[in-house]
């Protein structure tokens, strides 16, 4: 006799229950009617990833084509009377001999390209005091400790200020934040801004929507764009 695959033994007890089920429930039946060896550390998850690649209206690039099962939206499955055959999603690629490297490459790329300007666009619209709020998580994110968001009437041309240990030594870091939606960061804004933090912080870190000048650009200090 065959030995039974987990979408079988999934099947076979949904068939039996004859109602929708959570992955729990559909995994406590397989085990009691010992259906199905798992050999993984989290057998649970298992069957949820193999019932979601099998369900309908669920298409990513490690679904299956083939389609057993569909979710209702109170997080139970059930069994569909006859598999069906699902279109794979607008951008898919296969791994056929049809793809290339070239293609996957290209792919990711745009995929980047878009989720950077999505991401952009959500940035954009927080509100100036959030988009502080933003850069100050970023910094901390990537290593600066006591970050802090200065008070905008006391602010002196500086948004927030944190530290960033080279070394033995912390360095004392200024930072600025404009979140344009039109326009460039021009060579005055990087000037005012260093002005500001001279003989006080050892740098100076620019985050802005917008884009930078070339003269922006050649100023020495970092400029990042969010």
């Amino acid at each position: 006799m065959p030995k039974k695959t987990i979408i079988d033994a999934i099947k076979e007890v949904m068939r039996a229950e004859g109602k929708p089920m959570t992955v729990s429930e559909v995994y406590d039946a397989i085990v009691s009617a010992n259906l199905y060896t798992f050999k993984a550390d989290k057998p649970v998850h298992i069957v949820r990833s193999q019932i979601r690649r099998h369900c309908k209206d669920l298409d990513f690039p490690s679904s299956s084509g083939t389609k057993h099962f569909q979710m209702l939206q109170n997080g139970k499955y059930y069994l569909l009377q006859t598999p069906i055959t699902a279109k794979k999603p607008v951008g898919y690629v296969g791994t056929g001999k049809g793809t290339s490297l070239t293609k996957l490459k290209t792919l990711h790329n745009q995929f980047l390209d878009d989720f950077k300007r999505r991401v952009l666009e959500q940035i954009k619209r927080l509100d100036p005091y959030s988009f502080e709020q933003f850069c100050k998580s970023l910094l901390v994110a990537y290593g600066f400790r006591d970050v802090i968001v200065t008070q905008r009437s006391k602010d002196g041309g500086v948004d927030g200020h944190g530290l960033l240990k080279v070394g033995f030594a912390y360095f004392k870091v200024a930072f600025q934040c404009k979140r344009w939606t039109r326009g460039n960061i021009d060579r005055p804004e990087v000037d005012r801004f260093r002005g500001a933090i001279q003989g006080q912080f050892e740098q100076g870190i620019f985050f802005t929507t917008a884009n930078f000048t070339q003269g922006a650009e050649n100023s020495s200090f970092t400029a990042v764009r969010a």
